[in-house]
Formats: C-alpha cells, sequence, structure tokens
C-alpha cells in the first residue's frame, strides 16, 4: 500500500482504532514532519492540561510498516521502537496509532500487546 492509497483512505475527522483507550484520537489530516509528509491527529485532552495536543506520524513510518507487514506478518513494538527511536520518542501512542490506521484500511488487526498481524 502507498502512501497516497493511505491518504486517501485515512480522512480527516476519522476515529483511530485504540487497543485499550476508550478516549477518542482523531486524524486531523496531512501536515509534515521531519522534512516529510505526515499524518496529523488529535489526542484526547488530559486532565491536567483540559487541552488536546496534536502529534504526528511521517509518511515513511508507514511505507516501512507495510514493507514489514508484507514481509514478516507482523509489525511490533520492538521493531518500531528499534526502527523509528526519535518517532517513539515522541510519545508510545505513535505505535498504536500506526497500528489503527493500518487497522482503519483493513490491512492489520491488533492480536496482542505491541502487535499488529497482518490480515
Amino acid at each position: 500500500m502507498t502512501l497516497s492509497q493511505i491518504k486517501q483512505a485515512v480522512l480527516p475527522g476519522m476515529t483511530i482504532p485504540k487497543p485499550l483507550s476508550k478516549e477518542v484520537y482523531l486524524v486531523v489530516g496531512w501536515g509534515w514532519s521531519r522534512g516529510e509528509e505526515a499524518l496529523v491527529y488529535r489526542l484526547p485532552a488530559k486532565p491536567t492540561t483540559k487541552k488536546a495536543s496534536t502529534k504526528r506520524i511521517p509518511g515513511s513510518v508507514f511505507e516501512e510498516a507495510d514493507k514489514e507487514l508484507q514481509r514478516t506478518g507482523q509489525i511490533t513494538r520492538a521493531w518500531f521502537q528499534k526502527s523509528f527511536p526519535a518517532v517513539d520518542a515522541d510519545g508510545d501512542c505513535n505505535f498504536t496509532t500506526l497500528g489503527g490506521v493500518f487497522e482503519l484500511i483493513g490491512r492489520a488487526v491488533h492480536a496482542d500487546p505491541g502487535v499488529y498481524k497482518k490480515l
């Protein structure tokens, strides 16, 4: 799956599936991060801040995750942390957002903690 296909399928206002959270994570749209196109999504407001924040996942992460799905049949948190330490450092929710996007497009399903399996 190409980034352009993901961009056509994952639209602003869509809810990103999260395996454990009952909070709503929403797709904002596409912007820029680390010099490339990136998915921008909104996190729920925290009780201490009362303000929602946004995070970004660069397009290359989706492309590499798709390659990993094809190669191994899964994407794991360990693979994500090793392959994208800077994106992982931005927050734990980036991995589950990546997996949630693959769920939205019908490419993967959450199988176990830290594991999304290819459909």
